[in-house]
């Protein structure tokens, strides 16, 4: 169990830094390109749609049947259905938003500036506690995955990992331009990131350490579901305004075609003793 747990917590901890490599983004490049944010955020949807369908949800039908597949699948679709409804959405303020916010600030005076400074690092944290909110099941997951095996815990890790860098550009954007401050941006993004570690350990150790079969199949065709609904209700839209549609498409089903090409090399590259 302490092994099982030592590798959830390396792998979300992949996730946990890669939300800090977007806030690096933002703070290296002071205009991101929401264009390549938003071919990242599709190639990234398409990653989690194969481990939701091909993998997660896959395995639960094959293992416990159609119904109770289906059961466990959309009681997770349901559960962060009901989640995301009391969260605030993370959303990403395009940069002529940004720019927009600073002129009219500039125009009214200081007093208006501090109000719309204040204005968008609210927003900044709003979104910083809904990624933390949202990192609590990713880590969740990690865990999970990483009880079945080492590949589903790192695809789920690499999936994950991708999804979370435009995570870290929306929460060090709005802190960015309300603050001026690189530091500010960098360690508020980072802190989000790092619930998803935090998530690994609280579901370690409430869940029991040895679980059956039936059950843990049933717990990860519940991630699938919470994967599913993550990616329609907060990826492809994101993706969508700022690559396009046609794009977009493009870039799901190239990170669709990654995935298999990942779950094939890694079922014939590693030991047979490790679970997969």
């Amino acid at each position: 169990m302490d092994s099982q747990v030592a590798v959830a917590l390396a792998l979300s901890l992949v996730g946990g830094v890669s939300t800090s490599l977007g806030a690096l983004f933002v703070i290296v490049n002071q205009t991101p390109n929401l264009k390549m944010l938003g071919l990242l955020q599709g190639f990234a949807a398409g990653l989690m749609l194969s481990i939701s369908f091909f993998d997660l949800a896959h395995n639960a039908l094959n293992s416990l049947g159609f119904l109770k597949g289906n059961l466990w699948f959309f009681a997770g679709v349901i559960f962060f259905g009901v989640v995301a409804s009391f969260i605030p959405e993370p959303t990403l303020a395009p940069t002529s938003d940004v720019k927009g916010r600073k002129k009219n600030g500039d125009e009214g005076g200081k007093d208006t500036m501090k109000k719309h400074r204040r204005q968008v690092l609210f927003s900044g944290i709003v979104t910083a506690v809904g990624i933390s909110l949202h990192n609590f099941p990713e880590g969740m997951a990690v865990f999970l995955g990483s009880m079945k095996g080492l590949r589903v815990g790192i695809n789920l890790a690499l999936a994950i990992a991708l999804h979370n860098i435009p995570e870290g550009v929306a929460v060090a954007l709005p802190v960015y331009f309300a603050t001026q401050s690189k530091w500010q941006a960098f360690k508020l993004a980072s802190l989000s990131g790092f619930a998803e570690p935090l998530g690994v350990i609280i579901v370690a150790y409430l869940f029991p350490s040895s679980l059956s079969p039936e059950i843990l199949e049933g717990l990860l065709g519940s991630v699938g579901g919470v994967m599913a609904f993550l990616t329609l209700h907060e990826m492809l839209p994101l993706a969508f305004d700022y690559a396009g549609q046609k794009q977009s498409v493009k870039a799901v089903f190239l990170g669709m075609a990654f995935m298999s090409a990942s779950l094939y090399f890694l079922s014939i590259s590693l030991p047979e003793d490790l679970s997969l």
